[in-house]
């Protein structure tokens, strides 16, 4: 079963900035997008970046030009540099993978999406 594992989350003050990491276990990185999600209280889970298996990638408006994601196919590997963080980037942050439509087969997908546990960043003076 691959488990997706956060890490680099933690409190910095605004205009700063965070790396955050994912590392994926199991087999067959290269077959999945790879994306950075984030939630605060009482709001939807919502889309901050992703990356396609060759690099094709993915932003939200509210964090072009200021986050950067990438990823190391041999690494197992997913991050997202964030800087110029503002307050209102604090969120949990989640890391998450689907299959990426090139690799399904017989139109699906063959497994369900999957989440990390979670890592908070918090920004704040």
């Amino acid at each position: 079963q691959v488990q997706l594992v956060e890490s680099g989350g933690g409190l910095v003050q605004p205009g700063g900035s965070l790396t955050l990491s994912c590392e994926a276990s199991g087999p067959m990185f290269i077959a999945y997008t790879m994306g950075w999600y984030r939630q605060t209280p009482g709001s939807e889970r919502e889309l901050v970046a992703d990356i396609a298996p060759r690099g094709e990638t993915t932003y939200a408006d509210s964090v072009k030009g200021r986050f950067t994601i990438s990823r190391d196919n041999d690494k197992n590997t997913v991050s997202l540099q964030m800087n110029s963080l503002s307050p209102d980037d604090t969120a949990v942050y989640y890391c998450h993978k689907e299959v990426h439509p090139t690799f399904w087969k017989s139109g699906r997908p063959g497994e369900p999406p999957a989440w990390g546990q979670g890592t908070q960043v918090t920004v704040r003076s």
